[in-house]
């Protein structure tokens, strides 16, 4: 384990003992935090897109949420600074565009699920055209901060959905500012922030309490499956 630190989250219950003591720690670490990169990439394909915002609605917040309650602080963090890096550096794993889902121009709606994969990517010198960018950025600290708790077993506890809930405005705060930097004086626009609000918080209010509320229940579940799956074979 990263810097020797005794932990004990999901995924340390999950890691059979025998890969513990063939594989480096370090080593091991780096493949369960791509491993859950990827997870939160293939949450990014569940993707909506509705008239009235630029930002897609997408099962991404779920995943993060997920992943840092597994994993902890560091290796959460890790995989969600992996993820961001990964689309950074032109991996196309970020949530598809509208022009990749050939979005109907007439009614602004449009849906893909998964497959086929559509990923898209943001190199560095163009996320000033990447409007949901800032809510990327906001899945570490969220991340961060579930993982934190995780690591005091909170993710086990009934007040562990106000850590998601808390984790969730972590994501909004870099995401609204990122929006209105990129629709407003980017744009040379004069933009309130009440428009940006109406963009990027209240269409997906809803959607995401519900996504926080599953994330909640996944882990107490994973908890009580894998426990069970133990002393049966115990």
């Amino acid at each position: 384990m990263i810097a020797g630190v005794r932990r004990n989250v999901l995924i340390d219950a999950i890691i059979p003992e025998r890969w513990t003591l063939r594989v480096h720690p370090i080593l091991l670490d780096l493949i369960v935090m791509s491993a859950f990169a990827f997870f939160v990439a293939l949450f990014a394909q569940i993707t909506f897109y509705v008239p009235w915002t630029p930002v897609p609605v997408t099962g991404q917040t779920f995943a993060v949420l997920v992943t840092g309650g597994a994993l902890g602080f560091t290796r959460g963090t890790g995989a969600l600074v992996i993820y961001m890096l990964m689309g950074l550096l032109s991996l196309p794993v970020f949530a598809p565009t509208s022009s990749d889902l050939a979005l109907n121009v007439d009614s602004g709606w449009a849906v893909h699920l998964i497959f086929p994969w559509h990923g898209s990517a943001t190199e560095f010198w163009a996320i000033t055209t990447k409007a949901s960018f800032g809510y990327i950025v906001g899945f570490v600290f969220a991340g961060a901060l579930v993982g934190h708790f995780a690591d005091r077993a909170w993710d086990r506890k009934p007040m562990g959905i106000l850590v998601m809930f808390a984790a969730n405005i972590l994501i909004y705060v870099p995401g609204l500012i990122w929006l209105w930097i990129v629709l407003g004086p980017m744009n040379d626009e004069t933009l309130k922030f009440s428009q940006v609000l109406q963009w990027g918080l209240y269409p997906f209010i809803v959607g995401d309490l519900m996504k926080l509320y599953l994330a909640f229940l996944t882990l107490p579940i994973a908890w009580s499956l894998i426990a069970k799956i133990k002393r049966n074979n115990s």
